[in-house]
């Protein structure tokens, strides 16, 4: 069946490590998915004209390259591996989402006693992302033979195929199963909203635009705060250097308490134990942390 083209469409991960976090933000983003049978292809938002449309990890880049889904859920380190093997760009990066966090990692035998990045010259590298391992390569001004392997590149140095691998690690637990350390960072990654740089006409775009905000606001409630306190005026300017990431803040006069202000404040950063007792030393008092379910920006 052909897509609704009256209607959004967005490429998620079918399965792996960002497809239940990519569900679940969209979730928190207000939407709700009908979803049928377990091994469906699509669902349907019910109350947004949005499309699902469950794909491997690294064909997302193409489904919205090409126009197929005008916005897609991906890895950085499978979009920057698709974009080096593109002449101009097809797709751009809208928002960093906070989950999926890893990190692409040279791993060597865990016998090896020091590493420099000139023991890469001359190797043999095994790894799913040739691209961006031969950009870090060629960045140190070295040559090495990269091996493509599509799954289990930790075996490699175990087969004699190659003496070190490049691979996306979380805990490190896979390498060291496999008698291998991580040694160097190749490249930083998370999970990141795209969009397609092909022309979307002014309905749709209307449609994306709304479908980012509510994202934007899943996204900035996520770590912030709302913190209501009292303060006498004369320590106003303490406490607001130490509220972490607040901009101007609401500040109301206490009734009965001359001198005496109520502040409030969305925090857009951690609030830490640390804070409130910086904030209580600073003259704050009643001070009340509480989470933000949703916000506009």
């Amino acid at each position: 069946m052909s897509p609704d083209r009256n209607r959004l469409h967005m490429a998620v991960q079918k399965s792996g490590r960002l497809s239940d976090r990519s569900r679940q933000l969209l979730k928190d983003a207000g939407l709700r998915l009908s979803e049928s049978g377990k091994n469906h292809l699509a669902a349907r938002a019910e109350n947004f004209p949005l499309d699902l449309m469950f794909v491997r990890d690294d064909d997302i880049p193409t489904f919205v390259a090409d126009g197929v889904c005008e916005l897609g859920i991906v890895g950085q380190n499978v979009l920057e591996e698709y974009a080096l093997g593109l002449s101009e760009p097809r797709i751009e990066e809208v928002a960093r989402l906070g989950f999926g966090k890893c990190s692409l990692k040279i791993a060597a035998p865990d016998t090896l006693n020091s590493f420099q990045p000139a023991m890469l010259d001359g190797q043999r590298i095994a790894t799913s992302y040739p691209r961006l391992l031969k950009r870090f390569v060629e960045s140190h001004g070295l040559t090495a033979e990269i091996v493509t392997m599509r799954g289990a590149v930790e075996l490699a140095p175990r087969l004699g195929i190659a003496r070190f691998v490049c691979d996306l690690v979380s805990t490190g637990a896979t390498l060291e199963a496999n008698g291998l350390a991580p040694v160097c960072d190749v490249f930083e990654s998370e999970a990141v909203l795209v969009r397609t740089l092909r022309p979307i006409d002014n309905l749709h775009s209307d449609k994306v635009s709304a479908l980012l905000a509510r994202i934007d606001g899943v996204i900035a409630t996520a770590e912030s705060k709302y913190i209501v306190l009292n303060a006498p005026e004369s320590a106003l300017a303490s406490i607001t250097a130490i509220l972490p990431g607040a901009e101007a803040p609401t500040v109301v006069p206490l009734i009965g308490r001359p001198g005496h202000v109520a502040v409030q404040a969305v925090c857009q950063e951690s609030v830490f134990w640390e804070t409130l007792e910086r904030l209580k030393a600073a003259g704050a008092s009643a001070i009340l942390v509480m989470p933000i379910e949703k916000m506009m920006m």
